[in-house]
C-alpha cells in the first residue's frame, strides 16, 4: 500500500447551530432583567430597530371642559413675600400689623420661603447655601456611626489612628478579625496600647461590636445591661454545652438550678449575635413575575404573560426602504440587509420566547392544579420530561424556560422550578408523592408535637407509612436537617427549657 497524497469526496450531515438559533436559545433562558439589558444593547447597535412606544393599556382620554366653563386660575409662579397680601394697601400701619412671622412675634421669619432663600435668585450667593438634594435622608453606615464615636471618645490622635485601623478589620457581622500583635507591629506601638484602644472601642454602640468571638460579643452586650455575673460568664464559657442542649451539665458548671438556667438562656436568646447587621443597607430587590395567574370567573385558571416585562421592539421597515434606496455602495447595502435580517429574527425570537413560556406555564398550572386549590401538601411529583412530552418540546428547552422565571399565583410568587420535585414511592404500590409535599408534612408533624410527645425520626417514618408514603429513616433525617430542624433529643431539651 503506497502512502501518497490523494483527494477524497465525502458527503456527511451534521447539525450546526446558526447564530440566529444561538440567539434564540440565549433569549429563552434570560430573565426579564437580563432580557431588558440585551434589548437595550440591540437598540443601540441596530439602527433598524425601534422601541414600540404605544401604550397597550392606555386609559381613555379625559373629556375637555365645556366652553362656557370658567378657566381655572393659573398657578402662581412666584410666592408672595412673608406676610405680604395680594394687593397691599398704601395706608396700612405696618407697626400694628401682626403676621406671626417676624422674629419679634416669635416666628423664625421663614414661613413661606424654603430655607430663607432659593437657588434661583432672591437670596444670597454663599457657597454654603443648602440645596434640596442635601435635605434628602440617607441611612448612616456602620463606619460613619463608629467614626463619630471615635472622634468624640478618643482625644489622642494616635489612639484614633489605632481605632481607625481596627475599624478596617471588622467583618460584616461586626467581629474583629486579625491579631492585635500584628497591628502593634504594623503601627509601631506597644501591644498594650492597642489592647487599651480595643477596650474603649468595645464600649461603642451597637453593643457587642469589636468582639473577637461569639462569647465575647454576648458578654459585651450583657455587660451593657449589667447582667454579666459569674454564673452568666460560666454559661458563656460553655456555649458548646448550650448548643448540645446539655442542661444538666450547664447547671453543674454554673452552679444554678433549672429555673435560673431557663432565665439565663432566655436572656442570651434576646441578644444580637451579629450587631453590625443593624446597619446593613442592602436593599432586597423585588421579584417581578414573568407569568400572571388568576382564577377564571367560570372556573379554571387564566394564565397570561406579564405585559410589563415583555420587550416592545419593532422593525422600522419604512426607514429601511428609504436608506436602502439611497445606499450606493455594495458594503452599505450588505450592512443594511444584515441588520434588517437581524432585526426581523430578533422580533421573531422574542415572539417565540413569549409563546414558549406561556405553553410551559399553562401546562404546569394544569399539572399542579390541586396545589393551587388546596396547598403544598397536594403538590404532585413532576419532572421536565412530563412537561416536554405534552407540549412537544425537548427537555432542555423546558429547562431553559423555567430557569429564573417566576409566576404570580393566588398562593404567592413561585419560581417555575419550584413545581418540579422528585417522586417518593407510595406504600403498598400506591400513588407516588412529591418530595416537597413530604417535606411539608414532616415540618407540620414536628410543629404540632408537644413537650411530652416529641417525635423521633422512626416515629415520623411510621406515621408517614400509615399515610401511604414509603420513606426511609435517613430520608426523613435528610429532609429535617435541610429545614434546620434539630433532632428529637435536642427538641426535647428545648421544650423542657421553654416549659
Amino acid at each position: 500500500m503506497s502512502l501518497t497524497p490523494r483527494l477524497d469526496l465525502r458527503q456527511t450531515q451534521s447539525l450546526v447551530m446558526t447564530p440566529q438559533l444561538q440567539q434564540a436559545i440565549k433569549l429563552l433562558q434570560l430573565n426579564n432583567i437580563e432580557l431588558a439589558a440585551f434589548i437595550e444593547q440591540e437598540l443601540e447597535r441596530n439602527p433598524l430597530l425601534e422601541r414600540d412606544e404605544t401604550d397597550r393599556d392606555a386609559p381613555a382620554a379625559e373629556e375637555a371642559p365645556p366652553a362656557d366653563t370658567a378657566a381655572p386660575e393659573p398657578e402662581r409662579v412666584v410666592d408672595a413675600l412673608p406676610g405680604q397680601a395680594e394687593e397691599t394697601p398704601l395706608d396700612v400701619d405696618y407697626d400694628n400689623t401682626w403676621n406671626n412671622d417676624s422674629a419679634a412675634d416669635g416666628g423664625d421669619g421663614y414661613a413661606t420661603e424654603w430655607n430663607g432663600s432659593t437657588r434661583g435668585g432672591g437670596g444670597g450667593f454663599e457657597e454654603g447655601e443648602s440645596s434640596l438634594e442635601q435635605t434628602l435622608t440617607r441611612d448612616i453606615s456602620l463606619r460613619d456611626h463608629l467614626t463619630g464615636q471615635l472622634n468624640m471618645d478618643l482625644p489622642d490622635a494616635a489612639d484614633r489612628l489605632i481605632g481607625l485601623h481596627l475599624m478596617e478589620m471588622l467583618d460584616e457581622s461586626g467581629y474583629l478579625i486579625g491579631d492585635l500583635a500584628e497591628v502593634a507591629t504594623l503601627l509601631g506601638c506597644a501591644p498594650e496600647r492597642v489592647a487599651a484602644v480595643l477596650d474603649r472601642l468595645q464600649h461603642f454602640d451597637p453593643p457587642g461590636i469589636f468582639a473577637r468571638s461569639l462569647a465575647e460579643c454576648l458578654a459585651l452586650q450583657l455587660r451593657e445591661k449589667n447582667r454579666l455575673d459569674p454564673a452568666m460568664q460560666a454559661l458563656l464559657d460553655n456555649l458548646p454545652l448550650l448548643a448540645r442542649r446539655d442542661l444538666p451539665g450547664l447547671m453543674r458548671v454554673c452552679g444554678i438550678d433549672a429555673e435560673d438556667l431557663a432565665e439565663m438562656i432566655a436572656e442570651i436568646r434576646a441578644l444580637d449575635p451579629k450587631p453590625a447587621l443593624v446597619f446593613d443597607d442592602a436593599v432586597a430587590q423585588p421579584v417581578t413575575p414573568d407569568v400572571l395567574m388568576r382564577p377564571a370567573p367560570g372556573g379554571g385558571w387564566i394564565v397570561e404573560l406579564n405585559s410589563d416585562t415583555l420587550p416592545r421592539v419593532l422593525v422600522n421597515s419604512r426607514y429601511f426602504t428609504r436608506v436602502s434606496g439611497a445606499a450606493k455602495g455594495k458594503d452599505d447595502k450588505a450592512y443594511l440587509n444584515e441588520q434588517f435580517q437581524s432585526a426581523n429574527w430578533l422580533v421573531k425570537s422574542l415572539h417565540q420566547r413569549a409563546t414558549t413560556i406561556l405553553k410551559v406555564a399553562s401546562e404546569i398550572v394544569r399539572q399542579q392544579e390541586m396545589f393551587f386549590q388546596r396547598g403544598v401538601q397536594y403538590l404532585r411529583p413532576l419532572v421536565l420530561r412530563d412537561i416536554a412530552a405534552v407540549i412537544g418540546m425537548h427537555e432542555s428547552t423546558v429547562s431553559r424556560v423555567t430557569a429564573n422565571k417566576y409566576m404570580a399565583t393566588p398562593r404567592g410568587i413561585y419560581e417555575l422550578k419550584y413545581f418540579f420535585t422528585q417522586a417518593i414511592a407510595g406504600a403498598n404500590g400506591g400513588e407516588a408523592h412529591s418530595a416537597e409535599a413530604v417535606r411539608h408534612r414532616i415540618k407540620s408533624l414536628i410543629d404540632a408535637e408537644s413537650a411530652k410527645d416529641v417525635l423521633s425520626d422512626d416515629k415520623i417514618v411510621e406515621i408517614l407509612k400509615g399515610e401511604g408514603v414509603d420513606i426511609a429513616r435517613r430520608t426523613v433525617a435528610k429532609y429535617r436537617e435541610s429545614m434546620k430542624i434539630p433532632s428529637s433529643v435536642q427538641r426535647r431539651r428545648e421544650k423542657s427549657i421553654s416549659g
